[in-house]
């Protein structure tokens, strides 16, 4: 798996298990309004444009504004399946 798909599955995941805590339709939408993210009508993630580094800080950013520091610890795991991806703070 190149490192592009790689941020797409992690992006994907944080979506997944924001679903869990904020419910599918508050975390998609959240997702669907972050620049340069194309999600698709289950959550996954389709595309990136741009510097998908970026694109992954922007999408915790806003669940972050939602849910503080509860997110950062439900989506730590989520970095450990995934060593090539550098986990944003």
């Amino acid at each position: 798996m190149d490192q592009r798909e790689q941020y797409k599955a992690v992006m994907s995941e944080i979506i997944a298990k924001q679903s869990i805590i904020l419910g599918p339709d508050m975390s998609i939408m959240r997702a669907k309004k972050i620049s340069g993210i194309e999600i698709g009508e289950k959550g996954e993630v389709v595309n990136i444009e741009g510097d998908p580094a970026e694109a992954l800080e922007r999408l915790i950013g806003t669940y972050v504004e939602l849910s503080g520091q509860i997110v950062k610890n439900a989506i730590g795991s989520i970095f450990t399946k995934y060593p090539e991806i550098k986990q944003v703070s």
